[in-house]
């Protein structure tokens, strides 16, 4: 037994009902309780989970999302905009891979890094850019064009930085966000979610 599967141990799978996602060749998990609009417009590169409540606005742009990330619950994320000579433009949402974003954030950034951990109930407002390896803690609100570097801590209202993050937190939030699709399982049949 490797040490990645020794350390999965301490934490419990979570069980869904099959009839309540969609599995795509991919791997992709998708809710059917999650509002996709303009879904020709959002690419999910692989082994994504996207929960209940989510709403992905790809009827305004382009939404590209990368390997491995996890969408809480409820979570809402949409292009970005911006006045230009009187006019709204949208711009597209690039997400890497290995992002796991909590329940409830409404995200609007422009680019979000890979290796990244989006804490529950954060407001990422207009073209902010979440550099690769970077942390937003829960309850954040990232003021509009925030950049937040590569390895750093983002925290409060409005965000700001908090502190550093270790040269590893690539390897250990990689871990995490697999550890988070492999541990997301149906139910057998017969099964019943465990209490």
């Amino acid at each position: 037994m490797d040490l990645t599967t020794a350390l999965d141990m301490e934490e419990a799978p979570i069980y869904y009902n099959k009839a309540d996602y969609i599995q795509t060749n991919s791997g992709n998990k998708v809710s059917r309780k999650s509002v996709l609009c303009g879904s020709t417009n959002i690419s999910l590169a692989g082994k994504c989970v996207v929960k209940p409540g989510v709403v992905l606005r790809g009827d305004l742009h382009l939404l590209r999302i990368g390997k491995y990330c996890i969408i809480g619950d409820g979570s809402v994320l949409r292009p970005s905009t911006k006045k230009y000579k009187g006019s709204f433009g949208f711009f597209p949402m690039t997400i890497g891979d290995n992002v796991t974003i909590g329940a409830r954030t409404i995200c609007s950034a422009a680019q979000i890094g890979a290796c990244v951990d989006i804490g529950e109930d954060c407001i990422i407002a207009k073209r902010c850019i979440i550099k690769d390896n970077s942390m937003i803690l829960p309850g954040t609100v990232l003021v509009q064009d925030t950049v937040v570097p590569p390895h750093t801590v983002f925290g409060g209202s409005p965000g700001r930085y908090v502190g550093d993050l270790p040269e590893s937190f690539s390897k250990s939030q990689q871990a995490n966000a697999a550890s988070q699709y492999r541990k997301f399982l149906p139910l057998a049949k017969g099964q019943t979610i465990p209490e």
